[in-house]
């Protein structure tokens, strides 16, 4: 079996059922199911995020969480700006991924899906394939 892990980002606020949507969408697209999951990676900022703590709590997901810094030295092939003027680095769900996953690049099955909820917020998963060496 392929274990990965779902780099996750949010706005603040985001619905549990956003979130959640995003995550059955961005597993379906990558062809795996959530017994797949290893654990769940974002921001250190988000450590506090209702959606994402309740998502980890109710699939019994570790999480880990990365400082902005950490996360920034993390090579992604999606980088944004708008993500760096706010977070203080170009990418949140990618690079916390690859970092949890401690992989590179070519370890994303996901690069970015996007998602927008019934409640106006907006979700990103990425998936990179967990390295266990």
């Amino acid at each position: 079996m392929t274990w990965v892990i779902l780099g996750l980002g949010c706005d603040r606020g985001t619905a549990f059922e956003t979130l959640q949507t995003a995550v059955a969408e961005a597993l379906a697209l990558a062809g795996l199911n959530r017994e797949a999951v290893a654990g769940l990676a974002t921001i250190d900022r988000k450590n506090d995020e209702v959606a994402i703590l309740e998502l980890a709590a109710r699939h019994g997901w570790p999480m880990h969480f990365y400082p902005a810094d950490e996360l920034a030295r993390v090579p992604v092939p999606n980088p944004s700006e708008v993500v760096r003027r706010h977070m203080g680095t170009p990418a949140v769900a990618e690079a916390a991924a690859l970092l949890a996953a401690r992989g590179g690049i070519g370890d994303l099955l996901l690069e970015k899906h996007k998602y927008r909820g019934a409640d106006g917020k907006n979700a990103t998963v990425s998936i990179a394939r967990l390295n266990d060496e």
